[in-house]
């Protein structure tokens, strides 16, 4: 008998993914939770495996498109009592009919799915290539896109996978400024004169979330913290040793435990606290940024994070996040000293109300009052960016300055 391979649920908020490497082919015997194929969200590289032992009968899917949650990836043939070990319903015996990327499954194959496709959604086989900025065109006339755009104009955007704020450079000749379909043509006719390439998943997830962050009126504030008592204590300290970022994760954790209306998120008229001090941190990959969450830092020491801090940077690198440290964490933490950028504004996720940055730890002379003399110190900037609806200038500074205090003595954390 044979039954389906479909496209698992990978994640509550993951609609699809893109098919990148099959790792079996047709006749080939697999056993049960063993990975037949790689598949690309816009968060994470992914494995999806099987539900029991037996051969692989066809793939009826095909490498670089993109299939939503339920669809049918091929068919296993399976012995009755494998199936029936497994729970696996098996199908008729009936000719196999290719599938496209908008195929899904139906009834009893899509039961326990978090998210279900409807039949009156239209998947296209081929996702519109987003084209990225560009050079040589004119001066952005406005940065927040087209203010009205038609019904006529919006359906040929929607056609071609482009935004409103991708509008920002196209000058209106409409009755107030507004842009034509023809203007829109125009600027589409420009862009094919220049070279292109395709925008890839993880870059697209990451210009939609950076769009959505910036609806709110967000603010950065900065200070310089004295890094040398955190050098000296990392030199001293056992292997795996923390890096900066942790010392400076972990010094957040504290300081948001004490007052957690700082990390909260204003929805409506209620400033909503974090039911959690779950943090994240950013990890630079390919096309990309990732930021795996780590649980409950306050209640965590340095020596219990830095083991767990080292392999999440690895998994994150590799793209292969574990549950656990995938979601949406309170704040995030972003070390941009390590490209030696000195200072920063970086952008808090959509949902997030804050974002600590560390720059690069220079040596500069201090003057130091009780030696009335200039010293040699290891300085860094730290910022910290905020969501100003939450949280005012004066409650983010005291927040910082808790951070730098706290950085400065890590026997404490």
């Amino acid at each position: 008998m044979r039954i389906p391979i479909l496209m698992p649920q990978l994640g509550e908020s993951i609609a699809e993914a893109t098919i990148i490497r099959l790792e079996v082919h047709p006749g080939d015997s697999v056993q049960a939770d063993q990975e037949i194929m790689e598949v690309e969200t816009q968060k994470a590289t992914m494995s999806v495996t099987i539900p029991c032992s037996g051969i692989v009968e066809e793939f009826s899917c095909r490498n670089g498109e993109s299939y939503p949650v339920g669809s049918t990836l091929g068919y296993l043939r399976v012995t009755a009592e494998e199936a029936a070990r497994a729970g696996v319903q098996p199908i008729a015996e009936n000719p196999v009919q290719p599938v496209t990327a908008g195929d899904t499954a139906t009834g009893d194959d899509l039961a326990g799915l978090h998210f279900k496709v409807e039949s009156s959604i239209q998947m296209h086989a081929e996702t519109p290539p987003v084209q990225p900025v560009l050079t040589g065109l004119p001066v952005p006339v406005s940065t927040t896109g087209a203010g009205y755009i038609s019904p006529r104009l919006r359906a040929r955007m929607v056609e071609l996978g482009i935004n409103a704020s991708d509008l920002s450079g196209v000058a209106g000749s409409g009755s107030g400024g507004r842009v034509t379909v023809e203007d829109f043509e125009n600027f589409m006719a420009q862009l094919d004169q220049h070279q292109t390439t395709a925008a890839s998943p993880m870059r697209i997830a990451v210009a939609d979330s950076m769009r959505r962050s910036w609806t709110r009126p967000l603010a950065t504030i900065g200070i310089r913290v004295n890094l040398d008592p955190l050098l000296k204590h990392r030199k001293a300290h056992t292997e795996p040793r923390p890096g900066p970022a942790l010392y400076a994760m972990r010094a957040l954790a504290i300081a948001l435990s004490e007052n957690t209306a700082a990390a909260g998120r204003l929805i409506g008229k209620r400033i909503v606290h974090p039911p959690a001090i779950d943090l994240g941190f950013a990890v630079e990959v390919d096309e990309g940024v990732l930021v795996p969450i780590i649980r409950d830092v306050e209640k965590k020491t340095l020596a219990d994070l830095t083991a767990n801090y080292n392999e999440l940077v690895q998994r994150a690198r590799e793209r292969k996040l574990p549950p656990e440290a995938r979601g949406v964490g309170i704040a995030t933490i972003t070390n941009f000293g390590t490209f030696g950028i000195e200072w920063a504004t970086p952008i808090p996720l959509p949902e997030q109300s804050l974002l600590l940055g560390l720059g690069v730890g220079i040596k500069q002379p201090f003057w130091d009052a009780e030696q009335e003399k200039f010293i040699p110190q290891t300085q860094a900037g730290l910022t910290l960016s905020f969501d100003h609806r939450v949280i005012d200038g004066g409650g983010a500074g005291r927040l910082l300055h808790r951070v730098a205090s706290l950085m400065q003595r890590p026997k404490e954390l």
